[in-house]
C-alpha cells in the first residue's frame, strides 16, 4: 500500500528504515551479475538508494557508483556509511531534476524505489543515460502478511479498517500475494520505452517478527507514517495486541521481483 506524493516521509524515520527495512536475496545479485558484469571500469547509478540496503553488492564489484536520493537524512547516513568506497558518492535530489550525461552508464537500477517516479519520465531518463548495451535494473520486494495464521489476519484486516482506512478515507483493498504474472507485466514496460532483451526473475522468502518488530516495521511505511500520532500508536498498538493473542510472532512472506532490459 503507497499512496503517490509520500516519498519524503521515509526520510523521517531514516534509521529505523535502516534497521528494519530488509534487503535482497543473493540469487537476485548473481542473476544481475550474470546479466550485466561489472568491473572497475563501470559506471552506475542508483536511483533512490534509501537506507543502502541494495548497495553494497554493487560497490564489491568495484564499480564507480553514483546514487540519488531525495531525502537529506539519507543521503546523510549512506555518505558515512559506504565512507570506505571512494567511487562511491551520493547526490540529494529528485532523480527527475538532476542532469546526468546521456550514453554514459552501464547499468542503471532501483530497489524499492522506482515506482515513485513517473513512468514515462523515469524510464526515458534511463534510456537516455545507458550506454549501447546499457542496462537497466528494477527490483523490489512485496511482502504479505502470515498466511499460516488467518485468523490473526482476520483481526489486523479489522484493525485496519478502524484506523488505517477510516483515516485515509478508502475502501479495504483486498490484499493479492506478489505473482509472476505481475513480475512479468512490470518488466515488459521497458519494452515500450525501447529497451530490449527483457528478462524478469521472482524470489521468495520468509521473515518472522515479534509484535513489537512488527508494529516497528510498519512505522517505516509511508502510508502509516502520515497517520496522526495519536491515532498511530493506537493502531500500532491494537496490531501488537492481535499479534500477541494470535502466538507472539507473526510471519511476512516477502516476493522479490528483477525485471532486467537492455538498451540497444
Amino acid at each position: 500500500m503507497s499512496i503517490k506524493g509520500l516519498e519524503w516521509t521515509f526520510d523521517t524515520v531514516a534509521c529505523a528504515y535502516e534497521k528494519l527495512r530488509p534487503g535482497y536475496v543473493d540469487e537476485l545479485y548473481r542473476k544481475l551479475f550474470d546479466y550485466v558484469p561489472l568491473n572497475g571500469s563501470s559506471r552506475v547509478v542508483e536511483v533512490g538508494i534509501g537506507a543502502g540496503q541494495a548497495t553494497l553488492p554493487i560497490l564489491s564489484t568495484d564499480c564507480k557508483l553514483t546514487a540519488v536520493e531525495l531525502g537529506k537524512h539519507f543521503s546523510e547516513l549512506c555518505a558515512e556509511k559506504f565512507k570506505d568506497y571512494p567511487k562511491f558518492s551520493v547526490v540529494t535530489g529528485k532523480f527527475e531534476d538532476i542532469d546526468f550525461e546521456s550514453s554514459s552508464f552501464d547499468l542503471v537500477y532501483s530497489a524499492s524505489a522506482f515506482h515513485w517516479i513517473p513512468e514515462k519520465t523515469g524510464y526515458e531518463k534511463v534510456f537516455f543515460m545507458l550506454k549501447n548495451g546499457g542496462v537497466f535494473a528494477r527490483f523490489a520486494n512485496h511482502p504479505y502478511r502470515d498466511k499460516g495464521n488467518p485468523a490473526m489476519s482476520e483481526e489486523i484486516d479489522r484493525i485496519y479498517d478502524k484506523y488505517y482506512y477510516t483515516y485515509h478515507n478508502r475502501e479495504r483493498e483486498i490484499l493479492r500475494e506478489y505473482d509472476e504474472d505481475q513480475a512479468r507485466d512490470r518488466a515488459y514496460i521497458a519494452e515500450k520505452y525501447g529497451f530490449t532483451d527483457i528478462k524478469y526473475a521472482i524470489f521468495q522468502r520468509t521473515r518472522t517478527f515479534s509484535a513489537e518488530e512488527y508494529s516497528a516495521l510498519l512505522g517505516t511505511y509511508s502510508d502509516h507514517i502520515v497517520i496522526d500520532e495519536k491515532i498511530r500508536n493506537e493502531f500500532f498498538s491494537d496490531i501488537e495486541k492481535a499479534i500477541s493473542r494470535h502466538g507472539g510472532s507473526i510471519t511476512i512472506y516477502d516476493t522479490i521481483d528483477l525485471q532486467l532490459a537492455r538498451k540497444p
